[in-house]
C-alpha cells in the first residue's frame, strides 16, 4: 500500500521551463551573451543550477570560471526574486494531487532547484503546508540522483521504499528513485522523452497526471493480495 509519494518539481508537478529560460536568457544578455531557445532550457535543467548554467554558457562556448560566476549570481538573484514568474502547474496536476491527499497519502517535493525557490514556488503554486516535505537543493546535502534526500525525506514521513512512489520527468529522478529502492514513475509531460525515462529506470511510465492514480490502485491490490 502506498504511503508515501515523491515528487520532482521542475517538469513534473511545475511547468516551469518558460521561467528558468526567461531567466537564464536574461544573466546572458546581461554579459552580452546570445539568448538561447526555450526548448534547449529542458536539457539544461535538472541538475541543479551551478550545472544549468554551465550547460547554457557551454551552449554558447562562453564558459569560463569568470563569466560562470557573474552570470549565475545574476540568475540566482533574478530568480530569487519572483519564484513563480511564468510558472504554472501543469494541467490535472493540481486534481490528482488532491485526490492523493483524499486517500490521506503523505506527499513531498524534491528538487535540484535551490531550496529557497523551491519552498517559493510550492508555497506561492499550492500554499504553504500543501506538502508533507518541501526540499530544493541544499548545501549539507548531495543533489539527486544520490537518494540521501529520499532517504531522509522517507524517515521523516516514517515510511518503507515498499510503500512510496517516485515520480519525474527525467533520468536523474528514476536513477533517484532506484537508488534509493523506490517504485519509479516516469512522467511525458514534462522536459525529457520515454528513452531517457526507460534508461534511467522508470519502472512504469505515464502520460497524464491522473494516471498516477492508477499506479497508486495497483499498488494497492498487490498489497491486499
Amino acid at each position: 500500500m502506498i504511503k508515501l509519494c515523491i515528487f520532482d518539481l521542475d517538469g513534473t508537478v511545475l511547468d516551469t521551463v518558460t521561467t528558468i529560460a526567461y531567466y537564464g536568457n536574461y544573466a546572458l544578455s546581461k554579459h552580452g551573451i546570445e539568448p538561447i531557445d526555450v526548448e534547449e532550457y529542458k536539457y539544461f535543467a535538472g541538475n541543479g543550477a551551478v550545472n544549468l548554467i554551465k550547460r547554457a554558457l557551454r551552449f554558447r562556448d562562453a564558459l569560463t570560471d569568470e563569466t560562470f560566476e557573474k552570470v549565475f549570481a545574476d540568475y540566482n538573484a533574478a530568480y530569487n526574486a519572483n519564484t513563480s514568474y511564468l510558472t504554472a502547474p501543469f494541467a490535472g496536476i493540481k486534481e490528482t494531487l488532491d485526490a492523493i491527499k483524499a486517500q490521506e497519502i503523505k506527499m513531498a517535493i524534491l528538487s535540484n532547484k535551490p531550496h529557497f525557490a523551491t519552498c517559493g514556488v510550492i508555497n506561492s503554486q499550492f500554499g504553504e503546508g500543501y506538502f508533507d516535505c518541501v526540499y530544493g537543493q541544499r548545501e549539507d546535502v548531495p543533489i539527486k540522483p544520490d537518494p540521501t534526500a529520499v532517504l531522509g525525506i522517507m524517515e521523516e514521513c516514517d515510511t518503507k521504499p515498499e510503500e512510496c512512489l517516485y515520480i519525474g520527468d527525467t533520468g536523474t529522478d528514476m536513477k533517484t528513485g532506484k537508488n534509493a529502492n523506490l517504485y519509479t514513475v516516469g512522467v511525458l509531460w514534462g522536459f525529457r522523452g520515454k528513452d531517457e525515462l526507460l534508461q534511467g529506470g522508470a519502472d512504469t511510465i505515464i502520460e497524464k497526471p491522473q494516471q498516477l492514480l492508477d499506479c497508486i490502485e495497483a499498488h494497492r491490490k498487490v498489497g491486499a493480495l
